[in-house]
């Protein structure tokens, strides 16, 4: 049954002009002086959230990015300064990209996090998307099994090191520790110190291509999966992906157990109304996330198109109203969303956690707008 609601903020600053008419992305730059409201932005949003009763505000980590979308770089620090500005909301990690750091360095940053906000803060790891960022911390992103390759590496890497007292490591990547001298001795193990006071650890990774390797290994390691917002909709391909792995490991999981469904929303008094309303904020979306694969099924010159103002509707480009259909997107009065929800439920039967999220480029004002609404008029419904 579904009885948590978090919400994500990938990190974009309040910009104007969004939508397919507003200025193309990579004409997009802002000054120092508009990127750092990102933080208090964050503050605000997570402040509401836990006014409201919410479960986890999820950030994400992100480098380098003048265009105002993905601003947060170090999710550990905002969240470590987030639980003393708020009393009981979890702050996620959704996610550190774990091919941008060293796996000890991570452990370590995390484990401190998990002390200083008393077992509030959530990790969460992804292997990332964006070339300018991977591939300048010196990392492989465009050759993807290198980077799948790595990435399995690190995260095993890091789960050792918060399990185990002293741990070693051989791999194609890492030594650790070094087979070096050290005051009069050989090193052959090491212990990451601090260690986190919470274990095991809570990790969750994003559900993205749903291929049977990377959900074997997500069930092996026992990280929990967030499905929605990417390359992976609401179909139900991934849900029962996941429980399939969760079998070939020996696991009975309940159908969206162990998951989080993610869905874009906008509330108004009609469905009609939410679709005007939210269209700009899609469309901001698309601009954003169609050149990285993540907005299904849009063809290349589709892309090519939402690239510059004008030209989406002779290129086909979807409208918001297509992906509503595959359960991605909802707009519309908030009874028609507690309904989606109860159908949610119906289907998946061990999912628990929902992740209710406003798109990238919607006004502060407007997030917590929603954000608000959905908490008085939605939440309620699911309270046990």
């Amino acid at each position: 049954m579904i009885t948590k609601f978090d919400s994500l903020f990938a990190g974009h600053i309040d910009m104007d002009n969004v939508g397919y008419t507003g200025a193309a992305v990579n004409d997009r730059r802002f000054p120092n002086e508009r990127l750092v409201t990102v933080f208090d932005k964050a503050q605000a949003m997570a402040q509401l959230m836990d006014r409201m009763g919410y479960d986890t505000f999820w950030m994400a980590e992100h480098h380098f990015q003048h265009e105002g979308y993905e601003c947060i770089p170090n999710v550990l620090m905002l969240a470590v300064h987030l639980d003393h500005a708020t009393r009981r909301l979890r702050i996620g990690c959704g996610f550190n990209t774990a091919p941008m750091w060293h796996p000890l360095r991570l452990a370590e940053d995390f484990a401190t996090a998990d002390i200083l906000t008393r077992g509030r803060t959530i990790f969460g790891v992804g292997r990332g998307y964006h070339s300018r960022e991977v591939e300048t911390f010196g990392a492989p992103i465009l050759d993807g099994e290198a980077n799948r390759e790595l990435f399995e590496e690190q995260v095993e890497i890091i789960l050792k090191a918060f399990d185990q007292e002293s741990f070693s490591h051989q791999g194609k990547h890492y030594t650790l520790p070094p087979p070096v001298p050290y005051r009069g001795y050989e090193l052959r193990e090491i212990t990451l110190v601090p260690r986190p006071l919470h274990r095991p650890v809570e990790c969750w990774q994003p559900i993205v291509s749903a291929r049977p390797r990377a959900l074997d290994f997500m069930v092996r390691h026992r990280i929990k999966g967030v499905i929605g917002g990417g390359a992976a909709t609401m179909a139900e391909g991934p849900v029962h992906g996941y429980r399939e792995a969760a079998a070939r490991a020996g696991r009975d999981l309940a159908l969206g157990q162990d998951l989080c469904l993610g869905i874009f929303f906008h509330l108004a008094e009609t469905r009609e109304k939410a679709i005007r309303e939210i269209t700009p904020y899609y469309e901001e979306h698309v601009k954003m996330f169609g050149p990285l694969g993540f907005v299904p099924g849009i063809t290349p010159a589709q892309v090519e198109a939402s690239s510059r103002r004008g030209g989406w509707g002779a290129a086909g480009v979807p409208t918001v109203e297509h992906y509503m259909k595959t359960g991605a997107w909802f707009a519309g009065p908030p009874e028609e969303l507690t309904a989606y929800l109860r159908d949610l439920e119906s289907r998946f039967p061990g999912l628990e956690h929902v992740n209710v999220s406003t798109s990238i480029g919607t006004p502060r004002a407007i997030m917590r707008e929603q954000l608000g609404w959905f908490a008085r008029e939605v939440m309620p419904r699911f309270s046990r």
